[in-house]
């Protein structure tokens, strides 16, 4: 109960709002400047999917300073590098007196530009799932099918603690077997395991989303939902949710998700029926055809605490559209080093 109005608490003050406040730092550091990555979906007031765009029809602003868009790619077609790692960055240099910039990994600076999307599918099979568990297997399976051969897919499972059935892999059989194997039973941590799958995700360039399937409110976790959002902006995944009608006897849940989900620029879907399961999946699946990926190197921002992101439209015609993707990130702890000499580019990265 205390844990209920904790969490309703935290909504009713608007956490998220509040992150846009800075925070201190020290006035001699280094801040690690890696490739901010944005899943961008636009569609019309009917919803639909707007195709067709091109880099220069997009805007990007972090802190209200614009960025020069480095990749771009539209739904599952090829990833175009547009600019290279700016100078600034490679030599460790920055605009701003107060801090170097350093290039970052070379997951960041030189990854391989590809297709498709890193999908990591998170299942409840918790004990709130004894009803309509193949109904929620067969959905999953359907899903796991009909995403494009370009992405590749990572099937967990959750109760009180993960289990990484699948790991990241093209092999839809792999992911399909372990979808088959997966039994029902003991409590849901769902916010301690999905944040364990958005670190998983963290450590892949290029498009990231988490897929989680939940069928009942989490009565397990140590970890706090807003620490999930929180990571989940930092490194760029988007989390799309599909929740049964048993989840939403928890109003707190129904509100947690949406607001999680909104925050990393996914979905949240509730789901009455297995027909409606399979509806939001399909969904989840389009919206990832759709998506366009863009990428920048931030310029150099004193800003060491939230950083907030607009994404805008240049042509007059959009103004009727609506865009979907995070708002902003917030720097990560290991972002920040003491003043030592600059990392190198080709610096081997471990996954």
């Amino acid at each position: 109960m205390i844990k209920k109005y904790f969490l309703l608490l935290w909504f009713s003050l608007g956490f998220f709002s509040h992150w846009a406040a800075a925070q201190e730092s020290e006035s001699h550091i280094r801040v690690s400047v890696n490739l901010v990555q944005l899943n961008v979906a636009v569609t019309d007031n009917k919803g639909n999917y707007i195709t067709g765009l091109r880099p220069q029809d997009f805007v990007i602003t972090e802190d209200k300073i614009q960025q020069k868009i480095a990749t771009f790619a539209e739904g599952n077609g090829p990833t175009r590098r547009l600019v290279d790692v700016p100078l600034s960055q490679a030599s460790g240099q920055s605009d701003d007196p107060g801090q170097q910039v350093s290039p970052g990994d070379s997951s960041t600076t030189l990854g391989s530009l590809v297709a498709g999307a890193n999908v990591f599918i998170l299942f409840d099979t918790s004990n709130y799932m004894y009803r309509g568990f193949v109904f929620a297997q067969d959905a999953i399976a359907d899903f796991v099918r009909s995403l494009e051969s370009a992405n590749k897919i990572a099937f967990y499972s959750y109760s009180r603690d993960l289990s990484r059935v699948a790991p990241l892999t093209s092999d839809r059989s792999q992911v399909l077997r372990g979808v088959r194997t997966t039994v029902a039973g003991d409590e849901a941590a769902l916010y301690n395991c999905l944040l364990l799958t958005v670190k998983d995700a963290a450590k892949y360039t290029g498009r990231k989303v988490v897929v989680v399937f939940s069928n009942g409110p989490d009565n397990s976790s140590m970890v706090p939902p807003e620490d999930v959002a929180q990571l989940a902006q930092s490194t760029g995944t988007s989390i799309y949710m599909i929740s049964t009608r048993q989840a939403q006897l928890e109003p707190v849940s129904t509100v947690v998700f949406e607001r999680m989900t909104k925050a990393t620029g996914g979905k949240a879907y509730f789901a009455s029926t297995w027909r409606d399961e399979k509806k939001a999946f399909a969904s989840i699946r389009d919206d990832l055809a759709h998506l366009y990926s863009l990428s920048y190197y931030p310029q150099a921002n004193p800003n060491h605490g939230w950083r907030a992101i607009t994404v805008k439209l240049t042509s007059e015609r959009a103004k009727n559209y609506h865009i979907r993707t995070r708002d902003g990130y917030l720097l990560e702890p290991g972002q920040f080093s003491p003043r030592s000499a600059p990392a190198s580019l080709t610096d081997p990265v471990s996954e």
